[in-house]
């Protein structure tokens, strides 16, 4: 499998807490650690576990919090094409409490790859699949290039812009922010798959077609739920890309989800083997 993402990355600070605290309080960390996040980039690891490596295009700050995320996503298997911006690497600060949920506070701008990047976009026309999360119209097109490709609801306003087709879109049934708005994007996505959680979602074609998934069950206790969502949405592309039918890939999407949520932080559970 030959397999692509265009999007963001950002460091992350993680924080073990009991509760996420009150305005004005304090909240003790019981572990802290760090390590590499962001849409873009917890989907472009999963995609490297999954199928042996993975193309990731983006945009790093020159930095060091750039080269330690560049490190980690290549010992993970991910090759990184970044772009250099004088602004910094995003960081963020990430709050896991008592009930497994994550509060995040994002640090900086996100940045994102552009079309006008220096990068060899050209390579994306020999991918089976490409995951978009972030960048502008022009970076879209370079991905459309793949035959298969998926995108996050996550930059709703961009993805109305430009006129380029997408295999599936994926959004938040629970989430405002991140809830699919129908007609927003012309043309219409083959396929958009509504995430509820731990219930399971559903999901549509553009030819009418509609039905449910069920939700996966983690392969060990919750520890959190950061990078739970990106690691389904890797998955739904690796499974639409690989050929297979729209429950089966929901199925092996649902599963990357629940693995994930059983590690520590957005990459320590993600699954191994399709």
């Amino acid at each position: 499998m030959r397999l692509a993402v265009v999007g963001h990355v950002e460091w992350i600070r993680f924080a073990r807490v009991r509760s996420v605290p009150p305005a004005g309080g304090i909240a003790h960390a019981r572990e802290a650690w760090e390590g590499v996040g962001g849409g873009g980039a917890v989907a472009a690891t999963q995609l490297a576990k999954l199928g042996g490596g993975c193309l990731f295009f983006t945009a790093l700050g020159d930095d060091r919090v750039a080269e330690d995320a560049r490190g980690e996503l290549e010992r993970n298997g991910v090759e990184v094409h970044a772009a250099t911006r004088e602004e910094p690497t995003r960081t963020a600060l990430t709050m896991i409490d008592d009930a497994h949920e994550r509060t995040i506070v994002t640090l900086g701008d996100r940045l994102e790859p552009r079309a006008a990047d220096p990068l060899p976009w050209e390579r994306l026309a020999d991918v089976d699949g490409v995951f978009f999360t972030a960048g502008g119209v022009g970076a879209r097109r370079h991905a459309r290039a793949a035959r298969v490709v998926v995108a996050t609801t996550g930059g709703m306003s961009l993805l109305a812009a430009g006129g380029v087709a997408l295999d599936a879109v994926v959004g938040s049934e629970r989430d405002p922010a991140e809830r699919y708005e129908p007609g927003r994007i012309d043309p219409p996505p083959a396929l958009v798959v509504r995430t509820e959680g731990t219930g399971g979602g559903s999901w549509e074609t553009a030819a009418g077609e509609r039905g449910r998934y069920d939700a996966a069950a983690p392969p060990g206790p919750l520890v959190d739920t950061y990078g739970a969502g990106d690691s389904f949405q890797a998955g739904l592309l690796f499974g639409l890309a690989s050929g297979e039918g729209v429950g089966d890939a929901l199925a092996l999407a649902a599963r990357c989800g629940a693995s994930a949520a059983a590690g520590r932080g957005p990459t320590g559970g993600q699954l191994h083997t399709p």
